[in-house]
This record gives structure tokens, sequence and C-alpha cells, in this order.
């Protein structure tokens, strides 16, 4: 229920950036790697260079600031009252253990991440991401953006 109205309201003031491809509508990897695929053709048929960087990001979701990502809920998105309030809660107080067998580890409480395996999980690492888009397009450097991917490429 909360996905599906996040997602609505996020495709209602299209706020996610257009480079992003991962739980945007009409959009897919096979979409992404087109897009890239085609920019990099451009470049090359006007002459320049490319360079392409791919990013492995799945291992960041564990790295995600509560504190940052809430304050971007709230000034990038709008997110205010309650609604702040129940991603807070979401976020807070969060442990995990390993169990193998009959041996258990100790339990670990995290500070900071996003609930991998999660329905929002991805969507709010993408949320706390967002303002990628404004810092490369500021430095005038393509990128696409996957969910737990990052495609840079330069043109020279």
């Amino acid at each position: 229920m909360v996905q599906v109205r996040l997602q609505a309201f996020l495709d209602d003031g299209d706020m996610l950036p257009a480079t992003q491809s991962a739980y945007c509508q009409f959009h897919s990897t096979e979409s992404a790697v087109l897009k890239v695929y085609n920019d990099l053709l451009l470049a090359a048929d006007s002459g320049l260079v490319s360079a392409l960087c791919l990013l492995d990001l799945t291992a960041a979701f564990d790295t995600v600031d509560h504190d940052l990502l809430l304050l971007h809920l709230e000034c990038q998105f709008g997110f205010r009252g309650a609604i702040l309030q129940w991603f807070r809660s979401y976020l807070s107080d969060r442990s995990f253990r390993v169990v193998l067998g009959t041996s258990t580890s100790f339990l670990v409480h995290l500070l900071c991440s996003v609930p991998q395996g999660s329905v929002l999980g991805p969507r709010m690492f993408i949320l706390y991401m967002a303002d990628l888009a404004d810092l490369v397009a500021k430095h005038q450097v393509n990128f696409h953006s996957f969910a737990d991917d990052l495609q840079i490429y330069l043109h020279c």
C-alpha cells in the first residue's frame, strides 16, 4: 500500500530524475542500455571520444544515512507531518542477526541503510540519490541510473 501511494505521488509530481530507469513506468534495463548505447554512438558520430564508468552500488544500500534521507524526503520531496514520521519510524530501531544451524550471531543495531529485499528499500535509495542528477548535470556529465547500478559516461 505504501509503495503504491509513494510511487503514485512521485509519478504525479514527476519527481524522479529523468535518467532513472528502475521503478519508472515504461522504463526497463533494456531501455536504459539502449539510451546509454545511443548516447555513445551519437558522441562517436560527432567525433567525440567517450569514457564509460560503471559503478555497482548494491553495497551502497547499507550506507544510506537515515537523517540525510529524511532530510531529502522533507526538503526535496515535500514529505511532512505524519508521512515523514511514518518513514522515520520505518527506518529507526532496525536490527539483524544471522542464524546458521544452531549458531546465532550477536544482535546488530543498524544506524544506517535501507532494507534490501523490501519493496520500499530500492525506492528509498533512489530518493536518497536523486540530487545526484543535478550535480552531474552541473558538470556536464551524462549518467543513467538503475536502482543499484550507475552508468557514468563522459564525451571529450
